[in-house]
Formats: structure tokens, sequence, C-alpha cells
């Protein structure tokens, strides 16, 4: 690929940055900004926006496109002192809107939903008025581990398709398309009023339609937000980028969204799934406000 376009160039870190890594690295908590190299991570710092990855650092997945640490052998033991770590880190920086997402652990019985569960419930410990929103793994699918989660009430739960339909197989071997949708939809379910919410990467070679197909089957699980953003490949190792999406197809894109129903989009070069997590939930309750 050619260098990348003007509106990717990042500010080096400031000291606000240098000063939030050092205070979450002194409180023990994993954000998925330092763990995945997120590109937007000075400017969330910058405003006190974090991600908490719980579960600890290493993956039992091997997507082709994310930096998070792979297993290569016995994954430690999840740290029972993680929720508390997570509420006092939240508690310190004074957080308003709390985003928490976690690795994938294939190797626990529930897929560490017990432990997103502790998590919420030791943030709801330091304000009830906290919001939370939760980025989950998919659980194998299983109901009972997606209850552990609904039933201590985050206000959101995405959970990421990542890619379209007809790359999936190719760029997460370890995941299934279907049963990402199927974890959307059993949410729907089991919760009809939880506001649920989805991100796909662009840029890995997929067309128009395939978007606009992934779009669809979203809207048809019921799925109330989706971000749209592109991808960036970590390293020369990881899958590379194919195209760079120009900034008026990502507005295309975000108006055929919402034409099919999504009620808050973000779409941008340098959208993330947790990226301006509160503003994009705040566009919808600024809708319901506005309906009453």
């Amino acid at each position: 690929m050619n260098r990348l376009p003007s509106w990717f160039k990042q500010e080096l870190p400031g000291a606000q940055t240098l000063s939030m890594s050092r205070a979450l690295s002194d409180l023990k908590v994993n954000t998925v900004c330092l763990e995945a190299k997120c590109p937007n991570l000075t400017r969330c710092f910058a405003k006190q926006e974090v991600t908490f990855m719980i579960l600890g650092g290493t993956c039992t997945r091997n997507c082709r496109f994310c930096a998070v640490d792979k297993a290569k052998g016995a994954v430690l033991p999840v740290d029972p002192s993680e929720a508390d770590n997570v509420a006092l880190a939240v508690k310190k920086l004074g957080l308003k809107y709390v985003v928490v997402t976690s690795v994938t652990r294939d190797d626990l019985i529930d897929g560490g939903a017990g432990q997103f569960a502790r998590v919420i419930d030791a943030v709801y410990g330091v304000n009830r008025l906290i919001k939370i929103e939760v980025l989950i793994p998919d659980f194998l699918a299983d109901r009972l581990s997606l209850k552990k989660v609904i039933e201590v009430d985050p206000l959101v739960i995405a959970h990421n398709l990542e890619t379209t339909r007809r790359l999936s197989a190719q760029l997460r071997p370890e995941a299934d398309y279907e049963r990402s949708l199927d974890v959307l939809r059993s949410i729907k379910d089991i919760k009809p009023e939880m506001i649920t919410k989805s991100s796909i990467m662009l840029g890995l070679g997929e067309s128009e339609a395939d978007v606009i197909g992934s779009m669809r089957d979203l809207r048809a699980v019921e799925c109330d937000i989706l971000t749209l953003g592109q991808y960036l490949a970590p390293s020369k190792d990881h899958y590379p980028v194919k195209d760079f999406i120009k900034i008026e197809q990502f507005e295309k894109y975000k108006e055929i969204a919402l034409s099919l129903g999504f009620k808050s989009v973000l779409s941008a070069p340098l959208a993330r799934s947790s990226y301006k997590a509160e503003e994009v939930y705040r566009n919808i309750e600024g809708k319901k406000l506005c309906t009453i």
C-alpha cells in the first residue's frame, strides 16, 4: 500500500497521555487503547476516555488483523483483583462513561462472562449512575453466559462483526460470522430493550455490496448502533491493508446505515468500536428525549 492518507497523521503523545498511561499502569489495569495500539490513544487519553480490557492481555484466538498477544500455551488465570482494580481506576479518574472489553477466553467455561459481571458490579459500586458499555467476545453464543452479562444491566452491549460475511472466515478463522449475529440476536431475545452495537473495519478488500449486506444482516438482528472505521495493519506480519477508503465513502455508508434503521452511526477513517462511545450513545438518548 501507499503511504497513509494525511488524515491518519497523529500527534506525538503529550504529557497528559504519558501521565494517563502511567496512572493506568500503577492501577494495574489493561486497556485496549495500549494493547491494541489504537491510533486514537492520544486524543482519547487527553479527554479522559479509556476502554478497559479485562481477562488478561492474551487472547485464545488468532484473528489476522489484531495486535493483542495470542496464546502460545497455557493462558494465565483470571485475576481475582481485576474487578476492584478497574473500579478503583474509574473512581480515581472520575469516569462517568465506562467502556469495558476483553480478549477472547475460550479456555474458560463461561468465556469470561462472570468476570464481566463482576467488573460491572464493582463499577456500579463506585456510583450507580455511571454508564457502562461492554464490548464482549462471542462466548461461543452460549445464552447462559450472555445472561450473566445482561442481568447486571450494562447500558450498551457491543459485539463486533469486524468484517463482512465474505471475508470473515479468512480473517477470523476461529470465529464465525453467523455466530456473531446470533450473539446480537440472543441479546435482544433475552432483553429486547438492551441497546446493541457492532463494528466493521473497512479496507480489507470488501466491496460496497459486502458492506451493505453486513449492515442488513445487523439490522435483521435489531442492532442499534454501528461504527465503521479504516483498518490499519498493526505490523507487516498482520493482514495487509487492501484499500484506504475515502472520506466521501464513509459518509455514504453513514447515510445508508441510517436509512436502514440504525439509531446511531459513527463512520469515519479513525472510528473504532469504542471511539467516542459516549457521544455515539448520546445520539440515541437525544432522539429518545425528542420523541417524548
